[in-house]
């Protein structure tokens, strides 16, 4: 900035840095922050014009307002020493009228033979290198997770098949008991259908003693006469087997 001027526009950054690459076309970009009341001209210039194409090179910033400026740096073959740069840009701004067009702005304005307060700003060009690729993560593993173990690192694992409860085999007492318990159960059970049978049977025979014997008492009622002993003895005879089957 010259002694007798004053600063007419604010630049951020005050160093391009571009992130170098060769064979690749690198931009970076600037702004340009009118803080006055007045219309402001500016024009950029560098010390490689060959090298940087910048868009715009020059233009109007109206009062209270901001103009971005991108810089672009075309492909280069190599890099340089120790990814020095010896590039610089300048800034020029001056104030301008109102009714100032664009396009009206040319270099004779920014002169000392024009008679204009200009304002010049000087940047530096700074190469970084570019940002570092992430690194490449093993197929089947993710970033913070444990890593699976491995089956050849020399460990061996006892694998041992675990019972349930009831899945525990029984013993031979408890098979030869419930064996037992079966056979039991199966004799009882002949048993009792087998005393099931002969009540019933019994119960049978009993039912066709009683008709016979109340048939005989209907016929001896019949008869005039007193009893005869052959009908005294077969009602005796009766009265024993039907004592007999009731108390089986």
């Amino acid at each position: 900035m010259g002694s007798d001027s004053k600063e007419l526009l604010g630049i951020e950054p005050l160093e391009l840095r571009f992130p170098f690459e060769t064979k690749k076309q690198i931009s970076c970009s600037m702004q340009l922050t009118n803080r006055t009341d007045d219309y402001i001209g500016f024009k950029v210039k560098t010390t490689s014009p060959k090298k940087y194409c910048v868009r715009p090179n020059s233009g109007i910033v109206p009062p209270r307002s901001t103009n971005d400026v991108i810089v672009t740096m075309q492909a280069q073959k190599e890099a340089p020493p120790d990814m020095q740069c010896k590039d610089k840009f300048l800034v020029q701004s001056v104030i301008v009228a109102e009714d100032t067009l664009p396009k009206d702005i040319t270099g004779d304005m920014f002169t000392k033979q024009s008679g204009n307060v200009v304002d010049e700003v000087k940047l530096k060009v700074v190469y970084v290198p570019p940002p570092k690729p992430p690194s490449p993560v093993r197929e089947g593993s993710e970033e913070g997770s444990s890593p699976r173990p491995s089956l050849s690192d020399g460990s061996t694992l006892n694998y041992q098949e675990t019972t349930r409860e009831s899945d525990e085999p029984p013993s031979l007492t408890a098979v030869k008991a419930q064996r037992d318990q079966e056979g039991f159960t199966s004799e009882t059970s002949a048993l009792i259908s087998k005393l099931t049978e002969e009540r019933n049977s019994a119960i049978q025979q009993n039912n066709l003693l009683r008709e016979e014997l109340d048939l005989v008492r209907r016929e001896l009622s019949k008869q005039n006469g007193g009893f005869s002993f052959v009908v005294v003895a077969a009602i005796a005879l009766l009265g024993i087997l039907l004592g007999f089957i009731m108390k089986r």
